[in-house]
């Protein structure tokens, strides 16, 4: 694959890495993006602070631009945003059809084409090939499609693009094998083929699966509140059954996929998915049970200035999508709270003793180590002033 022209359209979250990855392996990249001030900063060696390291390479620099102008290609990665709509749960695939669209323009027959982005099953099969069909090409004998979810952690972008196993889920046999082989440029864990309509069903089983465990362990702790059980302490002990491994309870589920990739389920299968619609809505109701606790331990007094600690969706990253604290921060404000918010990811140039200056209650949502430490030598030397700080942990 290394002498094929790859381009990879939307140069995001997880259109950027893919791209660098190919470029540093040797294939010469193009990343499309309609964002001009991304495409830009691209262009000036402007990246993630994650990425830079990596963006710096010769053998990228070399090998990798960015344009706001669709080149001809001989492989096509999209990787778009496909959010949900909220009022619907519903997919909101128009960033998807349009980028299809585009492609569908310049493509040429024996061309590849990888949808990376997260999708419904039969997307590609509903959406996808019939946008490019249009143009007269047969999709089955023309063209290559492949569906391969992405396979990111941020916080450790690098690592798991690289050694995370992968699915590769082709409309064909033909174009599975294909879409295999432009992965095998960079990764090294196992590349597993299949058809493009179960790829999309295993990504989204994946984050289904987490968002419904997690689930359990909210309602549980919910049910432990209620008749004074200790939660961490029940949980630790029925872990000890040699076949139960029940999650921590936290204050919900964020980031882009575990919120969001469960509706894409039940999107297609209502009637059969009911169990994740429940999930969906106990995960989601966390921040708000959250926020009624925190108000509960302030006895309501909205004068008290206090922190909570943490914007992040989850610790160990500067990723603040979906995120369960922010919501908490958000209704606390609404309320018309007196509350400030850190995070020792996000706010880098500002230490923890300045942001919760004042305040006798920190409530810690989210646990970065760095910000565990921080914590814990603030809370000495406020002891070692006589002064009181009520710390609590959710």
């Amino acid at each position: 694959m290394l002498d094929k022209r790859v381009c990879v359209v939307g140069v995001g979250y997880v259109g950027l890495p893919c791209a660098l990855m190919l470029a540093k392996s040797g294939c010469k990249v193009v990343g499309y993006d309609l964002n001009d001030d991304k495409i830009r900063l691209l262009n000036e060696g402007h990246v993630d602070d994650e990425l830079q390291e990596l963006y710096n390479l010769s053998e990228v620099r070399e090998n990798f631009t960015a344009t706001m102008q669709l080149p001809r290609a001989d492989v096509f990665i999209i990787a778009v945003p496909t959010p949900i709509l909220q009022d619907r749960k519903v997919a909101e695939l128009s960033a998807l059809a349009d980028a299809v669209t585009q492609v569908a323009e310049v493509l040429e027959k024996g061309n590849l084409i990888i949808v990376e982005s997260t999708v419904p099953p039969m997307t590609m099969r509903n959406l996808v090939i019939p946008i490019i069909e249009k143009k007269g090409l047969d999709a089955a004998k023309d063209v290559y499609l492949a569906h391969c979810p992405e396979r990111l952690l941020p916080g450790n972008v690098v690592y798991e693009i690289t050694y995370n196993n992968r699915i590769v889920g082709g409309y064909t046999k033909e174009s599975a094998e294909l879409a295999a082989r432009v992965y095998q440029c960079f990764v090294q864990g196992e590349i597993s083929l299949t058809d493009d309509v179960t790829a999309e069903m295993c990504k989204l089983m994946e984050n289904t699966y987490r968002d419904v465990n997690i689930a359990l362990a909210n309602e549980l702790s919910e049910v432990c509140e209620t008749v004074g059980v200790n939660t961490n302490e029940a949980i630790e002990l029925a872990n000890r059954h040699p076949r139960v491994n029940l999650l921590k309870p936290g204050i919900g589920v964020g980031g882009h996929c575990l919120p969001i990739d469960p509706w894409f389920i039940h999107e297609v299968s209502p009637y059969n998915s009911t169990l994740i619609n429940a999930a969906r809505h106990i995960n989601d109701g966390r921040p708000a049970r959250v926020t009624d606790r925190i108000c509960k331990i302030l006895s309501q007094d909205i004068s008290q200035k206090f922190a909570i600690l943490g914007k992040t969706y989850k610790e160990e990253t500067t990723d603040t999508r979906e995120s369960p604290a922010g919501e908490v921060f958000q209704r606390l404000k609404d309320a018309g709270y007196h509350v400030v918010a850190y995070d020792s990811e996000v706010d880098k140039d500002t230490s923890l003793a300045e942001a919760v200056f004042g305040c006798r209650y920190l409530f810690v949502l989210v646990r970065h180590r760095k910000m565990m430490q921080e914590l814990e030598e603030y809370e000495a030397a406020e002891k070692n002033k006589g002064n009181e700080v009520n710390i609590l942990y959710f």
